[in-house]
C-alpha cells in the first residue's frame, strides 16, 4: 500500500476512535442529567407535600345547602355589592339572582371596560342607549342602581322567566342566554343577601395595603346602607336582623381583597384572613349576639 494511503487509513482510524470517544462521553452526561433533573423534581415535590404547608391561591367560595361555586376575589367583590344595593332598595332575593345572573352572562361578574361597542362594566351598559356616562358605569355601584331601576319597571318581573325578564332589561342579542347561569346566581344570592350563614369564604394573602376603617364605613353606607360604629381600626354594629347581620359579614369577607380586612365576626362565628383553605373558614367564637357584627383591619 503507498505510504500516502497508508497514513489517510490511519488518519480516519485515529478519528473514528475519538468521535466514538465524544459520543460515549455526551450520552454519559446526558444521563447524568437527566438523573439530576429527576432527582430535583422528586425534590420539590417532596418539600412541597411533606414540608411547606399547602398553600391555596386567592379564591372565594360559597357553599349553600351542599352546592357550591368558586369566584375569583374580584368577581365576589361584584356579587356582594350587586346584592347589597338590592338589599339597600328593599328589593327581593329574586330580584338580586336575576342582577347576578344578568352579570354572570354579560361580564362574567368583571368590571370591563370594553365590550361589544361602546358597553362597558358589570352589566354591559352602553353610554350611547342613556345607561349612563362612562365614568359612571365603571362604577360598579352605579350600574347596580340602573339595572335595578329598569329591572323594576318591568311588569311582573319576579314570576316570569328570569331569562325573559333580563332580556327585557338588557335587550341582547342573546336573549336565551342568562337562563344557563339562573342556578348559580340563586346560590349566590342566597349567600350574599345573608340567608345562609357562613356560606361566604376567601383565602387570600397578607394585605399590602388597608383601606381606612372610615372609608370602610362609608363603603357599607353607600352599598348596603348600613352605618357600623368606628372603634380605631374595627366596625361594630348591632343590626336590624340577623339576615343583615349576615349579608354584612358576608360582604366584608368578599370585599377583604380590596379593603385589607382581616378578620369578621358575625353572632358567634368567626372569619380570619389566611393563605390555606383551612384557616379561612369559619368558626366558633365568643357569643356576641345573634345580630352583632365586628369587622377588623388590624395588622396581626
Amino acid at each position: 500500500m503507498p505510504t500516502d494511503a497508508r497514513r489517510r487509513t490511519r488518519r480516519r482510524g485515529h478519528g473514528g476512535r475519538r468521535r466514538r470517544g465524544r459520543g460515549g462521553r455526551s450520552q454519559g452526561c446526558l444521563v447524568t442529567a437527566a438523573l439530576l433533573v429527576v432527582g430535583l423534581v422528586l425534590g420539590v415535590y417532596g418539600v412541597g407535600r411533606y414540608v411547606v404547608p399547602s398553600l391555596t391561591p386567592p379564591v372565594c367560595t360559597v357553599e349553600v345547602g351542599g352546592d357550591s361555586t368558586s369566584l375569583a376575589p374580584d368577581q365576589a367583590q361584584h356579587a356582594a355589592t350587586i346584592a347589597a344595593v338590592g338589599i339597600r332598595r328593599g328589593l327581593p332575593r329574586r330580584a338580586v339572582t336575576i342582577a347576578l345572573a344578568t352579570a354572570l352572562q354579560e361580564s362574567k361578574l368583571r368590571n370591563l371596560d370594553h365590550g361589544d361597542r361602546d358597553s362597558l362594566g358589570l352589566f354591559q351598559q352602553r353610554p350611547s342607549q342613556g345607561w349612563g356616562t362612562p365614568a359612571q358605569l365603571q362604577d360598579p355601584v352605579y350600574a347596580t342602581e340602573a339595572f335595578y331601576d329598569h329591572l323594576v319597571r318591568v311588569r311582573g318581573y319576579l314570576d316570569r322567566p328570569l331569562t325573559e325578564v333580563a332580556q327585557k332589561v338588557q335587550r341582547s342579542g342573546y336573549p336565551d342566554a342568562y337562563a344557563r347561569h339562573e342556578d348559580r346566581a340563586a346560590l349566590l344570592a342566597a349567600a350574599f343577601t345573608g340567608a345562609e350563614p357562613t356560606a361566604v369564604t376567601c383565602t387570600l394573602p397578607e394585605p399590602t395595603s388597608r383601606v381606612p376603617a372610615d372609608d370602610l364605613a362609608a363603603s357599607l353606607k353607600r352599598e348596603l346602607g348600613i352605618s357600623p360604629a368606628v372603634e380605631g381600626d374595627r366596625l361594630t354594629g348591632v343590626l336590624s336582623s340577623r339576615e343583615l347581620a349576615w349579608a354584612a359579614g358576608s360582604w366584608a369577607v368578599a370585599h377583604a381583597g380590596r379593603t385589607g380586612v382581616t378578620e369578621v365576626v358575625v353572632a358567634d362565628r368567626t372569619w380570619t384572613r389566611g393563605r390555606t383553605a383551612r384557616a379561612t373558614k369559619w368558626v366558633d367564637g365568643d357569643e356576641t349576639g345573634a345580630t352583632a357584627l365586628r369587622i377588623s383591619t388590624d395588622a396581626r
